[in-house]
Order: C-alpha cells, then sequence, then structure tokens
C-alpha cells in the first residue's frame, strides 16, 4: 500500500495547489463538469476528497453538518481544505487502514479500493477544477498510470451513477493521464 499512499499523498498537494488557486468571485463559472457550476464542483471535491478520505479511513460516515456544508462560503476555504487533505492523508499513513472492509451502507469495499476511488477523484476532480479555472493539474506518470486503472476498472459502474459521461475518443498515443480523463468522460482538450 505504500505506493497507493504515495499516489494518495502527491495528489492531494496538487489538489491542494490547485484549490490555492481558485480566484474569488467565479462560483457561478461553468465547469468540465456540465450539471455543476464551481461552487458546486468545488464542495463536491472537498467533501469527498477531505473530509470523505479521513472518515472512510477511520470507518466513519460522513455528518450531515458537512455533507451540507458550503466550504466555499469560508474565505479561507482553500487553506482549510490543505489542512483537511494533511489529515486525512495522515488517517491513511497508518498500513492497519488499507486493511479490511469498509461498510458504504449498501454494501462493503475493500479499503483499500475506496481508497484508489478517492485518489483518482482528487486527479480527475482537481483536474475539472484546474480547467474550469485558468489552472493544469499535473500527476507523474506513476500517479496517472494508477489513475488510469481506476477509471478503467470503475467507469461502468461510474456510469450506471451517472457519474461519468461516455468516454470521448482520443488517440491511443495520448498521455496516459489524458486517456484516463477521456475514458472518463472527459474532453482533455478542454477549455474555458
Amino acid at each position: 500500500m505504500k505506493d497507493l499512499h504515495t499516489h494518495m499523498k502527491e495528489c492531494a498537494a496538487e489538489a491542494a495547489r490547485v484549490a490555492r488557486g481558485v480566484p474569488a468571485g467565479h462560483w457561478d463559472d461553468t465547469t468540465t463538469c456540465a450539471d455543476f457550476d464551481l461552487r458546486t464542483l468545488v464542495n463536491h471535491w472537498v467533501l469527498y476528497t477531505s473530509h470523505g478520505l479521513e472518515h472512510r479511513a477511520r470507518r466513519e460516515a460522513l455528518p450531515d453538518e458537512l455533507t451540507g456544508r458550503d466550504f466555499t462560503a469560508d474565505p479561507d476555504w482553500a487553506v482549510a481544505y490543505a489542512a483537511q487533505l494533511d489529515r486525512a492523508v495522515a488517517a491513511w499513513a497508518d498500513p492497519e487502514v488499507w486493511e479490511g472492509d469498509i461498510d458504504l451502507g449498501e454494501m462493503t469495499v475493500p479499503a483499500k479500493d475506496i481508497a484508489g476511488m478517492v485518489i483518482k477523484e482528487m486527479a480527475v476532480h482537481g483536474w475539472d477544477v484546474a480547467m474550469s479555472t485558468g489552472q493544469t493539474f499535473e500527476v507523474s506518470d506513476e500517479a496517472a498510470v494508477f489513475v488510469l486503472s481506476v477509471v478503467e476498472a470503475n467507469a461502468e459502474i461510474y456510469r450506471q451513477y451517472d457519474g461519468f459521461a461516455d468516454p470521448v475518443e482520443i488517440d491511443a498515443s495520448a498521455p496516459v493521464f489524458a486517456r484516463a480523463l477521456a475514458l472518463s468522460g472527459r474532453d482533455p482538450h478542454w477549455t474555458r
């Protein structure tokens, strides 16, 4: 699980960097996610990739107080997000956290699979936020390969629940992260 934790730390650091670059006052702007304005996208990203990640490590459900919060209402939301990401990543530093299953209510899923899906969320929604605010989201080749593997393993399930759109055609020689984005229904060449 050491490699997965390394990918988690890398994607969390990049997510925190992108969050700091989100301009104030653009919360109603459109994003790469057709159904989400920037406020909705950022709130989803913050909730599941930081609070959700820590709560999953502790085998706790997200409290209603968090699921209903508008994180963007805090002028220092990006600083708070970075600190929460640090706590979440630290919660997964314990090797025992990676063992066993996590109860999601309707089903249980192996902890390592949950962690992988959240790493994918950090990267893919991190890219969404970055592109929607005129930034980039950079990941190492190793992390990109991992994200692609998670997308490949879960794409059809995500599509069943409208989490992914239909795949976007892309050249097979495209960079690995671009291929992961395309398979998740995102156009890697999207511009504001």
